[in-house]
């Protein structure tokens, strides 16, 4: 595995923080053992579960401006917000999961990796939905969220997420595969990036939104 996380992660800049390869290797075999007796993830082969688990992310921590408050919701096993946390150690991320099943691994799998001194700083986990945080006024800098919620149900819920943070402080990102960018009143896309997954070749297509005072669209 440790060869596949190094090809997904190829040619990131800056580069990885310590000991952050050896947390993301033991995480996916932790993932891999837990997805043999509980639904965690549908990849089908170590291909699959390194580019999952990982490519988005790697895009991700390239973007996220530092020292942002990072929600990522519905986050099943843990992307892409645990590996963002694990490349981007300045950021502080909760990870939101409404199953308990899959809350219990992530509380199991981060017990583990900082228990094997391999992970300094746990994200938070909550049993929760998005909704439950908007309910309780809590509020982040940027919302994130895969295949949860369909594209145009989630940028207003990802809006609402931050609705609390400074306004030059505010995203949603989009992360899609087939969909077309949704669109919502206030909001506009500011990166528009399309890009494979490096070890399946699968397309992908990852949009920030900014309140649209912020709206130069920025392609790739």
């Amino acid at each position: 595995m440790t060869e596949k996380i190094a090809t997904v992660l190829a040619g990131r800049e800056p580069s990885l923080p310590a000991r952050a390869g050896e947390a993301l290797a033991r995480w996916l075999e932790l993932v891999a053992v837990w997805n043999a007796k509980v639904d965690l993830t549908a990849a089908r082969n170590p291909d699959e579960l390194a580019d999952l688990m990982l490519a988005d992310a790697r895009l991700l921590s390239e973007h996220v401006p530092e020292g942002r408050r990072v929600v990522d919701v519905g986050t099943g096993a843990g992307a892409p917000g645990l590996p963002l946390a694990l490349l981007r150690p300045d950021l502080d991320v909760t990870l939101i999961e409404p199953l308990q099943k899959r809350v219990a691994f992530l509380r199991t799998a981060l017990g583990t990796l900082v228990q094997q001194g391999v992970l300094p700083k746990a994200p938070r986990v909550e049993r929760a939905r998005g909704e439950d945080l908007v309910r309780a006024g809590r509020s982040f800098d940027v919302a994130i969220s895969r295949a949860t919620l369909a594209p145009d149900a989630w940028l207003p819920l990802g809006a609402a997420l931050t609705e609390r943070a400074p306004a030059d402080r505010r995203e949603v990102w989009v992360l899609l595969a087939r969909d077309e960018p949704p669109a919502h009143a206030g909001w506009a896309p500011a990166i528009d990036l399309r890009y494979r997954w490096p070890l399946t070749g699968a397309e992908r297509r990852a949009v920030r939104y900014l309140p649209d005072h912020h709206d130069r669209l920025t392609a790739a």
